[in-house]
Formats: C-alpha cells, structure tokens, sequence
C-alpha cells in the first residue's frame, strides 16, 4: 500500500520525531512523565503531520493500556453535555487517548447497562455525568481502582474525583446582577431537582442568599414536559409582578429555551421582564434582545475532567478525592437592562468572570 494512502506507523512518528518507538509508546501509554517536555512536543508534532492516530484495540489486545477513556453522559440533548464533551474529547485527543460515550438518557436502569458496556472494552477510566441516585456498580468500580471522575454532578457514597461549576459562585454572580440591575422580585426555575446534585445546590444557595440582598422571590420547579405547570407558574409570578421590576432566573440552558417560548408565547417583551441563564448558548445572543447569561467554561471543564484520570492512573496525586469548582463568565445582554437603568455601562456591556 502506497505511504500516502495507509495509516502511519509508531516507526515512523518515531523517525519524524527523531526519537525511539519506546519513546513514543511510552506517549501514548500514561508514561508521558518519563519524557522531557522537549520530547513529547515533537512526538505530538510528528503524530500530527503524519496523521498518526494509536490503535486502542490493537494495544488492548497485546495486553497493555486499551488508550480507551469512558464516558455516561446522563442527557445527550443537553446542550450543556454536548459542549463539555467536546472538552473531554480534544482532551483525550490532545492524549492519544479515544473516546467512548454513552447516552443514559437520565435512566438508571440504561446507565448500568451503559456502565457494564464501557467495561468490557477494558477503559483506562472513566467520566461520569450520572442519571441515577444511587451508584453501587460506580462505587464498586472505583473500589477496584478503575480511575473515577463525577462531571457536574456528585453522588452520595462514592469517593470519586469530581469537575463542575462553582454553584454557589453562579447563584451568586445571578443575584449580584439582578440587584445591580435594579430587580427586585426574581424567579428561580429549575427542573426538579431530586435526581441532580448541582440542580440541588443552585436552588439552596438561591434560598439562602436572595433575602439578603433585599429580593422577593418565587420557585418553579417543573419537567420540561409538563408545559402546563410552567405556564402556570410563570403566569403566577408575572401577575404578582405588576409593582416592582422583575426577573426570571433560568437553573440551565434547558430550562432557559423553555422558558423563552413560553414568554414569546404570551408576547412579553424580554427586558421588561428581565431574563437570565445559567448556561451560555448559540441562540442566546439571536433572540432579541439578546439574553444574559452565565457561560460555563465547559473546555476547561472537560480538560480537568481527564487530567483527573491520568493523574489517578500514574499516581500523582493524594488519595483523598479532589474536588475541582469552576467560575462561570457573565455575559451581559439587553434581556436584563431595564428601561431608565442608570448604570447600562456597568452591567450590560461588559463580558465579566
């Protein structure tokens, strides 16, 4: 077969590189650390002009590291799971690693299957963005040393690395908006929040904080499904609302869409009543006025995420779980610059983490 035409080899990546072939195995098998940082830049170099791409089944076979990273993705239509898998993937790109997902569709019964799935194909680690509340297969596999990160959403009895957004930090970021802004009353909504631990921790910190700084406020928990208790509940808030400016605070991207419709619906004008997101989506900027929103750095995110499993994979770090929390970036837009605000510069145009 022509050169041009087939695959490259370990050989040659090793030749172009100016380096041994167990220099470059030892690259892309979770010994990077035994080569100079010199060393690895023109591994990855000369992988990437030869196209070089390791065979994991080939390495699984031959009885060493599969090169396999999975990954439980609990809803696939989130935008949110979509972006921050991109961030694992150029990851373990980035690697040598591949990539395998599998969509739980939020049920804990496809989630074990899923699991049991992944397994087989004998990953070196995996990243979970969990559906059920209990994980007893998951706790089992982290007791047997598999390398374990919980994405966004933790689980009670599992002693596991986990990555997310900072939820307090976000609640917080919301309410300091808002008031800046000059609302008054705010709504909080968010999908029911028994079956996700950062769902439980934004409407907590919501609790919590918002008395303090002086704002009323209400709490919809709906299905995204159940249209008929979110219109319900926002046509309560909006008719208690006639007094004082009023926002709606929106728990995910999700919830945001949602939400919008149901307002475009009944011709509110995004603005007079204020709207924000925690979440930061294509769409956001498109519909006018355009919708605040805090955006998750879902790259980094998902870089953490699989650093976490290297690390636990060659022993670098403590045995004590880590828990890494990421600050969203405010991205201020016109649905939350009310009419006569006196500060527009300090709210509305500024992109601020």
């Amino acid at each position: 077969m022509p050169a041009s035409s087939r695959p490259a080899t370990i050989l040659e990546v090793a030749r172009d590189a100016g380096v041994s072939k167990t220099s470059v195995s030892r690259y892309y098998s979770g010994e990077r650390e035994r080569l100079s940082a010199s060393m690895q830049q023109r591994i990855a170099q000369a992988s990437e002009r030869l196209g070089y791409q390791p065979n994991p089944m080939a390495r699984g076979l031959k009885g060493g590291p599969s090169g396999l990273v999975g990954m439980l993705v609990a809803d696939i239509r989130n935008p949110f799971s979509v972006a921050v898998m991109h961030g694992v993937e150029q990851a373990c790109r980035r690697q040598g690693l591949s990539l395998m997902v599998c969509n739980t569709d939020n049920d804990p019964t496809l989630e074990r299957q899923n699991l049991a799935l992944l397994t087989s194909y004998r990953i070196e680690g995996l990243i979970v963005n969990a559906a059920g509340r209990h994980g007893e297969a998951l706790a089992e596999l982290a007791g047997d040393g598999l390398p374990l990160v919980l994405l966004d959403r933790s689980l009670e009895g599992i002693d596991a690395d986990e990555v997310g957004l900072d939820n307090d930090r976000a609640i917080d970021m919301a309410l300091d908006h808002l008031t800046e802004c000059g609302y008054r009353r705010v709504l909080f909504v968010t999908e029911p929040p028994a079956r996700a631990s950062s769902r439980q921790a934004r409407l907590a910190r919501f609790e919590s904080n918002r008395a303090a700084r002086g704002l009323e406020g209400d709490i919809l928990q709906a299905e995204l499904d159940d249209t008929t208790r979110l219109d319900h509940g926002l046509s309560d808030f909006l008719a208690a609302s006639t007094r004082q400016p009023a926002a709606i605070l929106c728990g995910n991207g999700q919830v945001t869409l949602a939400v919008t419709r149901a307002l475009q619906a009944r011709q509110v004008p995004l603005g007079e009543i204020g709207l924000m997101s925690i979440d930061e989506l294509d769409w956001c900027q498109l519909v006018t006025p355009g919708i605040t929103t805090l955006a998750q750095p879902t790259d980094a995110i998902g870089q953490a995420a699989v650093d976490r499993l290297r690390a636990r994979q060659a022993g670098r770090t403590t045995p004590e779980p880590r828990h890494e929390r990421f600050i969203p970036t405010l991205i201020p837009r016109a649905s939350t610059c009310r009419p006569g605000n006196k500060a527009p510069d300090a709210t509305c145009n500024e992109t601020r983490p």
